[in-house]
């Protein structure tokens, strides 16, 4: 496999995809070396195979808004690969959803979910449908038509979606209240679900604790402590909100949380106070993060993002190429040691190559935020034996599977010079156990 050969094949046969184009070069990258010591792989074309999806549906979602007014947003589902499970993976409800971006989330998710050690596919989903500013009878109107589509192409043992950006338990409770009806089943379609139907301790937590689980193994491979360090973190969603709460109990300054229209800075540290106001604002209110500068007087650097704040640790956990080469500049100039990524791919190529070559601490998004998707995991094991277990429990679970994730980072990510390359490491060893099932299951 030539894969330089393989990515511009791709770009001729997907042209104006970037995101997914970038995804799979980052990977196929990586992995060409031990891709080409099995021939056999070669000899079955499993590279084609497993950058391409399984399949896509695209589908026009037609809804109506609270004034009466006939509405239209485009929809996908992009089941990727199931060699190893169900397909598995979010939905995503956002202004900037595409193809593209769905796709390379698809793919993503793909090698994450293999890295958990759980029985899961890679998929994702989602539309152009924003829930900023709907009332909850219309983003209700919409999570069902949505569904009233998709529903036949999902299920327990088929594909199994989840929330994302602008999906949380609201927009689950709807879109599974609408499966369940549809299909008339009650089963552990949907992950995320709320505690009363089927849902699972933790999974709110759990991208955020899971992120910095990951982290605390790879400071122990240096033998540092995270009490006292500043950490910089983007976003103010579910994941940036759940990561502070873990690294505040540790010991951690958070110093900065954002949104699309700007940062926040505090020096000294958000306080577990400030971060309840947060929560609040955001979950409660659906307002802006400069309400919290407003309210506590802190610092608010409208729109920008936090990688010009002095740090110890980044923490990105918004969305896709929030730091581009210019900021791992300033982030490698500040001091920054490691970056531990709760977004899906939140680094661009360039910025990537900067910290691989500072030697720094760097964990990609498939490594470091697996832990939502392997907690959603946890939860349909729990639908599928009709049990639910306690919160202790399933954290235990999830600390043990964030162990595991980087133990086989450094297995296939330990360079001779003793640093550990995370992002080969972890596509590595998420390829490898899709690359065996597929080659199992002969050409599908």
């Amino acid at each position: 496999m030539n894969a330089s050969e393989v990515i511009s094949d791709l770009k001729r046969r997907f042209p104006g995809e970037p995101e997914y184009l970038q995804a799979v070069e980052e990977v196929l990258g990586s992995i060409e070396d031990v891709y080409n010591e099995h021939p056999e792989f070669e000899k079955y074309n499993l590279v084609e195979r497993l950058c391409i999806p399984d399949r896509v549906f695209m589908f026009r979602v037609s809804w109506v808004d609270d004034s009466g007014k006939v509405r239209t947003n485009m929809a996908y589902r992009i089941q990727h690969n199931n060699a190893i499970g169900p397909y598995k993976g979010g939905v995503r409800f956002h202004s900037s959803v595409n193809l593209s971006i769905l796709k390379f989330l698809a793919f993503e998710q793909t090698f994450k979910n293999s890295l958990t050690t759980l029985a899961m596919g890679g998929a994702k989903g989602g539309s152009d449908f924003s829930p900023r500013g709907k009332s909850d009878m219309e983003i209700m109107r919409f999570c069902q038509a949505y569904i009233s589509e998709l529903w036949r192409h999902i299920g327990a043992d088929t594909d199994v979606p989840a929330g994302d950006i602008g999906v949380g338990a609201r927009e689950v409770g709807y879109m599974y209240g609408m499966y369940k009806k549809m299909a008339r089943e009650n089963t552990g379609t949907f992950t995320g679900k709320g505690i009363e139907f089927g849902g699972s301790l933790m999974r709110p937590e759990a991208t955020g604790y899971g992120n910095v689980y990951f982290l605390l193994n790879m400071l122990e491979t240096r033998g540092i402590d995270i009490k006292g360090k500043r950490v910089a973190i983007s976003g103010s969603g579910n994941v940036a909100t759940y990561t502070a709460k873990k690294l505040l109990s540790l010991g951690a300054k958070v110093i900065t949380m954002s949104d699309s229209n700007g940062t926040i800075y505090v020096p000294e540290g958000i306080t577990e106070e400030q971060l309840d106001f947060i929560f609040t604002l955001k979950n409660v209110y659906r307002g802006r993060i400069r309400e919290f500068a407003e309210e506590y007087g802190c610092e608010y650097l409208e729109g920008k993002r936090p990688w010009g704040c002095p740090c110890d640790i980044a923490m990105p956990s918004a969305t896709q190429n929030e730091i581009d080469g210019d900021d791992a500049d300033t982030l490698l100039a500040n001091g920054c040691f490691a970056v531990s990524e709760g977004a899906n791919m939140p680094s661009t190529p360039e910025a990537v190559h900067k910290f691989i070559e500072a030697r720094i601490l760097y964990a990609p998004g498939k490594a470091a935020n697996a832990g939502g998707v392997s907690v959603s995991g946890l939860e349909m094991a729990q639908n599928s034996q009709k049990l639910s277990w306690t919160a202790e429990e399933v954290d235990q679970r999830l600390r043990g599977i964030m162990k595991e994730i980087h133990n086989k980072c450094l297995i296939y990510g330990k360079q001779d010079d003793g640093y550990t390359n995370y992002v080969k490491g972890a596509n590595i060893a998420g390829f490898m156990k899709v690359a065996r099932a597929m080659m199992a299951q002969g050409i599908l």
